[in-house]
This record gives C-alpha cells, sequence and structure tokens, in this order.
C-alpha cells in the first residue's frame, strides 16, 4: 500500500503541472490575436464599425501583485472543506487504488473550476462590473440578478451550517463533550459574540491561521500515515479509535469510478473550489489588471490549490479507506496528540472565519429582501443574527454528516455558481459586443455549464 502515495504523489505532481498549464491555455487562448488597442483589463479592440460599447483601458497602478493575489486565492479555496475529501473518494472506492481516478477528478474539475473563476474576470474586463452581481447585471440582464445573488447568499448558509458542524465534532473530540451540547455551547459562548460584532475588520488578520491550520494539518496526516499509527492490527493508536472510524479496505478500486457514486465526490469538488462570488474582486483589486495578468493569478492560484487537494483527499483516503468519515479528523484518535493540534488549528481558523462568512449570508438576505438602510439597525441586526444562528445551530445539531452537506451544495449551487453563471455571462457580453472570433471560447464554456448541470442533477 505505501507504493500507492509514491505513484499517486508523482501523478498528482504531474496533473498539478499539466492543469496549472491548461487553466493558463484555455483562458488565453486568443491572446496572440489581441491588437494594440486595449479595452478596460486588456480585452481584444472591437472594429470601429461595430456598435460595442466598452470602456477603455485603464489599468490599476495599485492594487495586490500577482503572488499576493495567489496567496489570497488559495487561502480562499483550501478551507475545511478539503477535510471531507477522502468520504468522497471512499463512496465510490474502498481499495488504496481508487485513490488514482480521485487525483484525476480533482485535477478535472479543478480545471474546469479555474475556467470558470477566469470568464468572470474576463466579463469584468469586457464590461467594466466589479461584482458577480454587477457582471451579471450588465450581461444577462438586471430583472435576473437576484439570481446569483440567492444562489451565493443560500451557498454562504450551507458554508455556515458545515462550519457550526465541523466545530461541534471538533469541540467534542477535543473536551470529549457529547455533540449536540458542544453546538449549543460554542454558538452561545463564542460564536453569537462574535457575529453581533458591528466592525470584522478586526478578525480578518486571522484567517492566516486557516493557512497555518491546512499546512498543520497536512503535516500531521502525512506523519501518521507514514509512521503507521493507524494500521491494523499493530497501529499504536488505531485501537483508540472506534470500530467504524478504524480502518477498512477492499476490493473496490480504480474501476469503481465508473459508479454513480463518484459524482458525490465530483459534487464535492464543485464546493471545495468554490471562490467564484469574489473572482469580481480579485480582478477588480490586482494591479495592472490585464486580462492576461489575472490568467497568471487563475492558473497559480488553482494549480497549487489542486495540489494541496489532492495531496490532502490521497492521505486521508490511504490511512483510513471506506472508514473515512465526512470529516476525516474524526478518524484520529483523541489521543492523539499530533491531530489534537490539528483540531485546535481547524476549530481556531473556523472561529475567526465563521463571523465573515455569516456577514455575508446575513447581509445579502437583507439585500435581496430589500431592506432599507434606515431599517438595519442595531437591535434589527442583533435579532435577525440570533434568529439566523439558532436555524443554523438546530441544523448542525440534527445533520451528521458534513460531506452531505458539501455534496448537496455543490450539486445545486456550487455547479450554477461555477459553471453555469459565468458560462452564460460571458455568452451574452460576447453576444453583445460581437466578438465574433471567441465563438470558440463560447462552445466551450457552454459545454462546461451543461457538464454541471448533468454532475448537479446526477449527483
Amino acid at each position: 500500500m505505501k507504493l500507492y502515495p509514491l505513484f499517486s504523489a508523482f501523478l498528482l505532481a504531474f496533473i498539478s503541472q499539466a492543469a496549472s498549464h491548461k487553466v493558463s491555455s484555455l483562458v488565453a487562448k486568443q491572446s496572440f490575436l489581441e491588437k494594440a488597442v486595449h479595452v478596460r483589463g486588456g480585452g481584444k479592440a472591437v472594429p470601429a464599425n461595430k456598435n460595442v460599447k466598452v470602456q477603455p483601458f485603464t489599468p490599476s497602478s495599485e492594487g495586490a501583485s500577482i503572488p499576493n493575489e495567489v496567496f489570497n486565492l488559495v487561502k480562499a479555496i483550501v478551507g475545511v472543506g478539503v477535510l471531507s475529501l477522502p468520504a468522497g473518494v471512499a463512496a465510490f472506492g474502498n481499495a488504496p487504488s481508487a485513490v488514482i481516478p480521485a487525483i484525476a477528478l480533482i485535477a478535472i474539475i479543478g480545471v474546469l473550476s479555474g475556467y470558470g473563476f477566469a470568464l468572470i474576470g474576463k466579463v469584468c474586463a469586457y464590461t467594466g462590473a466589479t461584482s458577480y452581481r454587477e457582471a451579471w447585471s450588465k450581461t444577462v440582464g438586471e430583472g435576473s440578478s437576484w439570481i446569483p445573488a440567492w444562489s451565493a447568499t443560500i451557498k454562504t448558509f450551507l458554508a455556515c451550517m458545515a462550519f457550526s458542524m465541523v466545530l461541534g465534532d471538533t469541540f467534542s473530540s477535543l473536551f470529549r463533550s457529547e455533540r449536540n451540547f458542544t453546538i449549543v455551547v460554542v454558538t452561545l459562548v463564542v460564536l453569537l459574540p462574535l457575529c453581533l460584532l458591528k466592525n470584522l475588520k478586526s478578525l480578518a488578520p486571522f484567517s492566516l491561521l486557516g493557512v497555518i491550520g491546512m499546512a498543520y494539518t497536512a503535516l500531521a496526516m502525512t506523519i501518521r500515515y507514514l509512521d503507521g499509527s493507524y494500521v491494523l492490527p499493530e497501529g499504536g493508536l488505531v485501537s483508540t479509535v472506534a470500530s467504524d472510524l478504524q480502518p477498512s479496505f477492499g476490493s473496490k478500486g480504480l474501476e469503481s469510478v465508473f459508479s454513480s457514486s463518484s459524482l458525490i465526490l465530483v459534487c464535492m469538488l464543485s464546493t471545495a473550489y468554490m471562490a467564484h462570488f469574489n473572482a469580481a474582486k480579485f480582478y477588480v483589486e490586482l494591479k495592472n489588471n490585464t486580462v492576461s495578468r489575472f490568467h497568471q493569478v487563475v492558473a497559480w492560484g488553482f494549480g497549487i490549490s489542486i495540489l494541496l487537494m489532492g495531496s490532502m483527499t490521497m492521505l486521508g483516503f490511504l490511512t483510513f479507506g471506506e472508514s473515512s468519515s465526512g470529516l476525516v479528523l474524526n478518524n484520529y484518535s483523541a489521543e492523539d496528540i499530533w491531530m489534537s493540534g490539528s483540531r485546535i488549528a481547524v476549530a481556531l481558523s473556523l472561529v475567526f472565519s465563521y463571523p465573515l462568512a455569516f456577514a455575508g449570508c446575513r447581509d445579502g438576505l437583507l439585500d435581496l429582501l430589500k431592506i432599507p438602510t434606515e431599517k438595519r439597525t442595531s437591535l434589527n441586526l442583533n435579532i435577525l443574527t440570533i434568529a439566523l444562528l439558532s436555524v443554523l445551530t438546530l441544523l448542525a445539531s440534527i445533520l451528521k454528516d458534513v460531506s452531505f452537506v458539501l455534496a448537496f451544495g455543490g450539486a445545486t449551487l456550487g455547479n450554477a455558481l461555477t459553471y453555469v453563471y459565468p458560462a452564460l455571462m460571458y455568452r451574452a457580453v460576447v453576444k453583445e459586443q460581437n466578438r465574433d472570433d471567441e465563438s470558440a471560447g463560447v462552445t466551450f464554456a457552454m459545454t462546461s455549464a451543461a457538464l454541471g448541470i448533468v454532475m448537479g442533477a446526477v449527483g
């Protein structure tokens, strides 16, 4: 079994490099045709006889560098959701060789997600939009802009629910307390005070804990895989793990990827790579924000994310097989010092990330309900905060499997935000601005959208 991580690591490194190049080539195919005259964001010039309204090319002299944008993009993508991916592999396979097609799926979905992310930046370049909703309004139409807005708000709600579930699992393991009781206590003592804050800027620096926590967790998982602490029957820690969470392997390997159950992993990956609602922000905040420079950010950001997700998925599945929990940290012993440190790091990361995600959900709901600013008093905001947290806490207590929440969100809203909506916006702007030489790009984008719809329907 130890040969599989060597082969898979080589395969993953090769695929990650190829994927990064593929994302870059997909979104930059037409750059060699561009003229010396540019539109905003480095877009292609349009012939003078076309009745097209475009923004003048005004690249920003201020903003974030490409390395900074890449770091922030990786930070936005690689979160706690990656810890559910081993369960996605276990949904269709139980032999070590099942990790090979899983890595291929991680790379393919990563490339398609990166392409959708890049399309949103290109739409912003062509239209001057500065947000996802504005990009939709300027292309598909203002009247239907509620569609992506509602999708993003509900998706954020599901993310907060998953966070609550992970916090419950993590703290109950650390303190060896009952799960539902722990969720209620954490909500009342920790989350509620933070979510009631009116200014969340002071929490922004703590988002770095997420990167540190994931890096530490990857290191701890590597150490535990290599030292055999969870190998049956002689592993030093395996006897301290519940029987249903102990390693279990069978005969369903490579070929099992062709079963419909593999779509569970596909839908989970649609959530795992979700950062698309902030794509416009990444484009706008990039220094000298030409389309080609934005493509570099996307290629590097998604390429690194593919590598990290593939590595952690491989380590988790090869350690526990078909017993991989919806949160793989649950498989590790409460007496494991290395993994206890990981639980603490993940918990701290989520505690400080939760209010930021919750504020996005709450404010998005207020916007969609068209609540005027004058009615958004402290009292009304506090009432809404308590009500939303109560619903989230109740649902997190009822649902036990975080991988189900992530798969459901990916199968519905994740696929729409990642594949379908960007393709529709891109097709609309190409048609409106008479960019006839980008018809091949539209065809590929709509094919990607169709795949997203199929994956969501079947998954």
